[in-house]
């Protein structure tokens, strides 16, 4: 007498669970892969700072050039994050009651910085130099958005390692006179492929493409 611990249709379950097992890895792989791609987790990406500097009021209303508080752009591989001493060149005179700028009074006071929040922030492993670009003629615009009309800055662009690469590789889509390269509003005399290659070819430019250009 054959004696059944589980029902007959109990066996279709190895086959389901064997097919479960071989998708769930590529399933799991899939998920983390864009889950922690930086277009995923960093695209929009805004941090509330500690105090709600609007760069649509500065760089867009009273025209101040990015180079004013960033003045390392051209010049090193980092855009410096301003000190307390460029913000107070204004509010020493202007809105010195505000609630708002508290915190860069006291930091005046106590020779102690702002702690502002890093908002384009590439993985340590990544290396990226400001000046290459800004140099050659890569406006802020085109990784940065059009930061004079943001109230609150964010993150605009994806920064993932195939996004740079489309750029390396096909420059001319962003490429302008470097004296215009912190104008936000620069639109260029005709179609921009057909310009950039223009200033390509003039300039001689041709980014790198190899491991080593950003991974060092």
């Amino acid at each position: 007498m054959d004696l059944f611990v589980f029902p007959r249709w109990a066996n279709k379950t190895v086959h389901l669970a064997g097919a479960v097992l071989g998708v769930a890895p590529l399933y799991l792989i899939g998920f983390v892969w864009y889950g922690a791609s930086p277009k995923t987790v960093s695209v929009g990406y805004a941090p509330e700072q500690p105090v709600p500097y609007s760069h649509a009021l500065h760089a867009g209303e009273l025209g101040i050039d990015c180079r004013y508080c960033h003045n390392t752009v051209e010049q090193a591989g980092v855009a410096a994050i301003p000190p307390t001493e460029t913000c107070m060149n204004c509010h020493a005179r202007v809105r010195t009651t505000s609630p708002k700028l508290e915190p860069v009074r006291s930091s005046w006071q106590t020779n102690q910085p702002v702690e502002w929040l890093k908002v384009h922030d590439l993985p340590d492993y990544v290396y990226f130099n400001h000046s290459a670009h800004v140099t050659r003629g890569i406006g802020c615009v085109s990784c940065h958005g059009r930061v004079d009309q943001m109230d609150v800055v964010y993150q605009h662009e994806e920064l993932s390692m195939g996004w740079c690469l489309d750029c390396h590789r096909a420059p001319e889509q962003h490429l302008r006179p470097p004296a215009e390269a912190t104008n936000m509003a620069w639109e260029p005399p005709e179609e921009q492929a057909k310009y950039g290659a223009q200033l390509r070819e003039q300039n001689h430019i041709n980014p790198p493409t190899d491991c080593s250009t950003c991974h060092r």
